[in-house]
Parts: C-alpha cells; sequence; structure tokens
C-alpha cells in the first residue's frame, strides 16, 4: 500500500493525540464525577475513556499498515476540577465539536491530496461524530434541565438510557 501524503500525515498525527487527550480527558471528568458521587455519569466517562483510546487506535493502525512509525504528540494535563455536572457536560459537548473539526480537517486534507485510504477510513470518524454529537448534545440539555436534585439523581441513574434514547421509565 501507498504512504500517506506527506501533507496528511501530520494531519492524522494531530488527529491521533486529541483522541488520546479526550480519552485523558474524560477519564478526569470520569473521576470527577466518581468522586462526587456522580456514579452514572462517571461510569459513561469511563466508557468514553476506553472509546477514544480505539479511536486513537484507528489512526495508530492506519498509519503503521501504511508503513508510518506515528509521532504521538505531548498530553496536557486535563482539567480536572469542575464546578457541577454541568460544567462536565459541557467538557464533554466541546471535546466532541472539537473532535470533529479534527476529523473534518484531515478529510479535507486527504481529498486535497487524493489519499484514498484515509478518506476511506476517515468516512467511519465522519459518521461516528454525528452520533458523538448527538449524545453530547442531549447530555449538556438533559443536564440543564434537571435543575432539582431529584432530577439529577433520576439523570445520574438512568444516563445511558436517556443517551440511547431507551425508555426508562418502563424498567423504573
Amino acid at each position: 500500500m501507498s504512504a500517506p501524503h506527506p501533507d496528511v500525515i501530520p494531519l492524522l498525527e494531530k488527529q491521533l493525540t486529541h483522541e488520546l487527550q479526550a480519552a485523558q480527558s474524560y477519564l478526569a471528568l470520569a473521576y470527577w464525577c466518581d468522586v462526587e458521587h456522580w456514579s452514572g455519569y462517571s461510569r459513561f466517562f469511563h466508557k468514553q475513556t476506553s472509546e477514544e483510546r480505539e479511536h486513537a487506535e484507528r489512526f495508530l493502525k492506519h498509519l503503521a499498515d501504511r508503513d508510518i512509525v506515528p509521532k504521538i504528540g505531548a498530553l496536557e494535563a486535563p482539567k480536572h476540577d469542575y464546578r457541577d455536572l454541568e460544567e462536565c457536560a459541557r467538557a464533554a459537548y466541546e471535546l466532541e465539536r472539537a473532535n470533529t473539526r479534527g476529523i473534518h480537517e484531515c478529510y479535507a486534507g486527504a481529498v486535497q491530496h487524493g489519499d484514498l485510504p484515509a478518506q476511506v477510513m476517515l468516512h467511519w470518524f465522519i459518521n461516528e461524530q454525528v452520533e458523538e454529537e448527538a449524545w453530547s448534545d442531549k447530555m449538556l440539555t438533559k443536564t440543564r434541565r434537571a435543575a432539582c436534585s431529584g432530577a439529577l439523581q433520576y439523570l445520574d441513574r438512568h444516563l445511558e438510557k436517556e443517551l440511547a434514547g431507551e425508555d426508562s421509565a418502563a424498567e423504573s
């Protein structure tokens, strides 16, 4: 297989580093929620940590399969102190929008330079980001609307079902 275009490689490396940074950020969110006893949010953010690592692995493998040893950029310490759950949900929302911008930048570069293998790989990410933006928007909206402690407790208990659009009321 041909190597990626030299101008596409740094775009892919930048995005794989961003995916790793997002994983670290979700890990910090998970433990903030854990310490604050928001177990549903903590569980969800732990899952996101794993998912972002898997996303980084897709980029790493793509580059390695094309005989490129990927350069992994330095990661910054993620934010770890949050005011409340709404600030956590806002952080997740912003992480996903940044991921989308990075994926789109990679895709535009791959198209510009005719890197068909990168374009095909990035199609998966483009579709994935539609889902990621949808749940992050829903999480932020539902967290904002849960104005009282009882509503937040309910949302925390049923967060994954709520974000997936399942009817948790029938199972309560």
